[in-house]
């Protein structure tokens, strides 16, 4: 599918840090005029109140909750993500199908039944996978939650009663499956120990050069040839 937008994303497990990474990327990219519109996962209006009464119930499924968060995708998609791209805009998503991938698999879905739910999905201009040995990855979530709650500790697999021990081998699965979709996906993988300052040096290395081709869309040259600017720059 053919568009004049670009669609950068970034995954990884609870904990990798692939989110404040994300965070430091928009606000580079916007301060140097680009046209910016970001999304993250599980935030549609139109299942969200839904998904959470379901959870407090304890009434999912891996198949219900794999079909309610592709539900959630496909109505942030089709509203927000391909209309933006399409308009031109520079789309920036914290986690997208591949979070499907990864989680739905670890959860026991047929990831062939996954995948062919996503077909349609235009794939991303970039692909990070922020990449954190499992114990840190944990630690870290550990540090700032006083309780994990019952399906983000995947207790709803029954791999264990102890919420912490769930939580780490439900992540254990999640990471496996990311490894993998570094090879059969083209996922690109940064090394998540390094300091926020060099992670973030190396993705703006790796969007300067998938942004060489890219043209904003005529309103925005305007908008930027009116205030001065002379048009947008990658410089660091």
């Amino acid at each position: 599918m053919n568009h004049p937008g670009k669609l950068i994303i970034v995954e990884g497990t609870d904990g990798s840090g692939k989110s404040t990474q994300m965070y430091l990327l928009k606000k580079w990219l916007e301060a140097k005029g680009y046209p910016v519109f970001f999304t993250e996962w599980n935030s549609s209006d139109l299942v969200k109140n839904w998904t959470k009464k379901a959870k407090k119930q304890k009434m999912l499924t891996p198949t219900t909750f794999s079909l309610i968060h592709a539900s959630d995708f496909f109505d942030r998609y089709e509203k927000l993500i391909l209309p933006q791209l399409r308009a031109g805009y520079i789309v920036l998503a914290d986690r997208y199908i591949y979070t499907a991938f990864a989680r739905d698999a670890a959860r026991g879905c047929d990831p062939e039944w996954v995948r062919n739910t996503y077909r349609m999905a235009v794939r991303p201009s970039l692909a990070l996978y922020f990449r954190t040995p499992l114990d840190v990855a944990v630690n870290r979530i550990l540090v700032g939650r006083p309780e994990l709650k019952y399906h983000e500790a995947g207790m709803d697999l029954g791999v264990s009663q102890d919420p912490v021990q769930s939580f780490k081998i439900y992540q254990g699965r999640i990471k496996d499956q990311y490894d993998e979709m570094v090879e059969t996906d083209g996922l690109t993988m940064i090394d998540a120990t390094k300091s926020i300052e060099e992670q973030q040096s190396i993705v703006r290395d790796l969007v300067s050069g998938i942004l060489e081709d890219y043209v904003p869309p005529a309103s925005i040259r305007q908008i930027a040839k009116n205030t001065g600017k002379g048009g947008i720059s990658l410089g660091c």
